[in-house]
C-alpha cells in the first residue's frame, strides 16, 4: 500500500490492485494554500461538511462519495464510518465528526477526522483494531498535543499519520507537529510526500511518520 499526503487532513491511499481512497478533500483558501486536488480516486471520504474537508468534488474519476455512518464495500474496499465529534462538548459546538475505518491489504487504517475529543471505551470498541491511524494534532479546532497522544495510545497504532497541523500552507490558529513529537520515541521524519507499507513490514513499536505534502 503506498500513502501520499496531499497536505492538511487529505491524503491517497493507493492499495496494492492499485484501488484509491482520498480523504477529506480540502478547498484552496480560507487559510489553505496547499495547491488543488488533482488526483483521481474510486472512493472519496468526507468526515465533516467544513470547507477544508469537504471538497469532493475536486477528485477525479467519478469516485464513491462516504459521508454517513456505516459500514460497506465499495469496489472491493471494506470501508466503515463511525460517529464521532468535533468537539468535547458531543458536537454542540462544531458539530458532528466521522472516523473513517479501512481494510485495505490486510491493513487496519483509520482516519479521524477533525476529532475534538478523547475516545470513550464504546467508541474505541466501535473504531477496532488499527494498524495505521491518521490523527489531527494541531489543537484549537480539533485535540491538541496532548489529548492526540492520549488518543493513539487509547488506539495503539503501528503507524501514526499526523495531520490537521499549522505549516507553511495552512495558516490557522494551530500549532505544528512539533508539539505533538515532542518526547516521542520512534518519529520518522520524512522529505517525501509518500511512504510505502505492507502487512508484514508493520514496526514492533509504534512509528510517527511525518510526510511533506505534496500540494
Amino acid at each position: 500500500m503506498k500513502i501520499k499526503w496531499l497536505g492538511h487532513s487529505s491524503f491517497l491511499i493507493t492499495s496494492q490492485d492499485n484501488k484509491k481512497i482520498i480523504t477529506d478533500p480540502y478547498t484552496p483558501g480560507r487559510g489553505l494554500s496547499y495547491a488543488p486536488i488533482t488526483d483521481s480516486a474510486d472512493v472519496v471520504t468526507k468526515s465533516h461538511d467544513h470547507p477544508d474537508h469537504n471538497n469532493t468534488k475536486a477528485v477525479g474519476g467519478n469516485p464513491v462519495v462516504l459521508a454517513q455512518v456505516g459500514s460497506q464495500t465499495v469496489k472491493g474496499l471494506e470501508i466503515r464510518a463511525v460517529s464521532l465529534f468535533h468537539d468535547e462538548s458531543g458536537g454542540t459546538q462544531r458539530g458532528n465528526d466521522l472516523a473513517f475505518c479501512f481494510k485495505i491489504d490486510g491493513l487496519n487504517l483509520c482516519h479521524l477526522g477533525d476529532l475534538g475529543h478523547r475516545l470513550t471505551q464504546t467508541q474505541i470498541s466501535s473504531i477496532g483494531p488499527v494498524d495505521i491511524l491518521f490523527l489531527p494534532v494541531g489543537g484549537y479546532f480539533t485535540v491538541d498535543a496532548k489529548t492526540a497522544s492520549d488518543v493513539a495510545r487509547s488506539l495503539n497504532p503501528k503507524l501514526i499519520f499526523p495531520m490537521h497541523y499549522k505549516t507553511l500552507k495552512a495558516n490557522f490558529p494551530i500549532t505544528g507537529v512539533d508539539d505533538f513529537l515532542k518526547g516521542k520515541k520512534n518519529v520518522l521524519d520524512l522529505k517525501t510526500s509518500e511512504f510505502e507499507i505492507k502487512k508484514e513490514n508493520l514496526p514492533d513499536d509504534t512509528e510517527i511518520v511525518v510526510l511533506q505534502s505534496a500540494n
